[in-house]
């Protein structure tokens, strides 16, 4: 009987999701092969302190990536579940990006404390909605214009810091980490926050659901939370924002087949422009840049941002599908 097929993945909530979708899809497409994952700690889950967007702090390459790489590399997995956005441009020798999962939602969020909701104190059942010193909460469907002058946003990347105060340029800008559980219950708890900036598709892919009156809800998931998608015009995504993309090393035909199945066709052109963009731009995923291409009839249009320059430079390129690498490096030349 074949040995079976392992597939390496970090060990958060998040990864673990992304890692059992994959394998459901294996075993799906091969019922007569066998699947296991194998859960590898990287040096990003070990540095959960480390405020990514310190310009001042070295950050490693391959934060999320590496140790699940050298598995790949050592023949202790055959295949690595990646976010697509911490996978590098410039991969290990003997290693390759062989397929990309359908995307999901690339929008990102904003999340806030609902004004209307009520907690119970130590001293009455119920408790008016802001009182002095309390958390603040806003309505349902607030936006980045609706959060009062000064207001305190979390978030650690550096593209969507330059983003938001490109809006509001007014507002602090917090880092923070953490699982997106732990995030979420940091600002349900704490009165110096106001709001935090997550994916669409994390919150997707952990069962946590936008409710049509806003509210967020899933297992564990504080209560009083709500939640706004900021469209791509107003947030651009990262580059493989959504996306899903498996590792492997080069020339492993067995594993192939399998990568053949897995592969969503479109998905994978549009990140292969945006990532195209990105290795022209000399930028990594900590990078103040954001990309996004979409496939618009039979062209791939890519949107880009950079905010390496004292002012944003923004631009837009259209080309063929067996054009989408050539885009991304002709649309990074244009913003650099």
């Amino acid at each position: 009987m074949p040995s079976p097929i392992i597939i390496a993945t970090r060990g958060s909530a998040l990864a673990l999701a992304q890692a059992h979708s994959i394998l459901a899809q294996c075993r799906a497409e091969f019922p007569q092969l066998a699947f296991e994952l194998k859960i590898i700690k990287t040096t990003g889950d070990k540095l959960q302190a480390v405020p990514l967007a310190n310009p001042n702090q070295e950050i490693p390459k391959g934060l999320f990536t590496k140790e699940l790489e050298v598995a790949l590399l050592k023949g202790e997995a055959d295949l690595a579940v990646h976010s697509l956005k911490d996978l590098p441009t410039d991969l290990p020798n003997g290693l390759k990006l062989a397929a990309v999962g359908r995307r999901a939602d690339v929008r990102d969020v904003l999340v806030y404390r609902d004004a209307d909701f009520t907690l119970p104190t130590p001293h009455s059942t119920r408790r008016s909605a802001n009182p002095p010193g309390a958390l603040r909460g806003l309505k349902p469907g607030a936006g980045l214009r609706d959060f009062p002058a000064g207001a305190t946003i979390a978030t650690s990347s550096t593209r969507r810091q330059a983003q938001l105060l490109a809006v509001r340029p007014d507002l602090k800008l917090v880092p923070i980490r953490g699982n997106v559980g732990t995030r979420l219950n940091k600002l349900a708890e704490k009165a110096d926050l106001d709001g935090l900036v997550l994916a669409a598709a994390g919150l997707a892919r952990l069962q946590i659901r936008i409710q049509p009156n806003g509210q967020l809800q899933g297992d564990g998931t504080p209560k009083g939370l709500l939640a706004t998608c900021l469209s791509t015009d107003e947030m651009l995504p990262c580059v493989g924002q959504a996306a899903l993309g498996i590792e492997t090393r080069i020339e492993d035909e067995r594993i192939d087949a399998v990568c053949e199945r897995l592969n969503d066709s479109q998905t994978h052109e549009c990140v292969t422009a945006e990532r195209a963009f990105l290795r022209a731009m000399g930028g990594g995923c900590l990078s103040p840049v954001a990309a996004y291409a979409e496939i618009v009839g039979d062209q791939v249009w890519l949107r880009a941002v950079s905010f390496r320059h004292e002012t944003a430079r923004r631009g837009e390129a259209k080309g063929g599908l067996a054009e989408a690498a050539a885009l991304g490096e002709q649309l990074a030349g244009a913003l650099k």
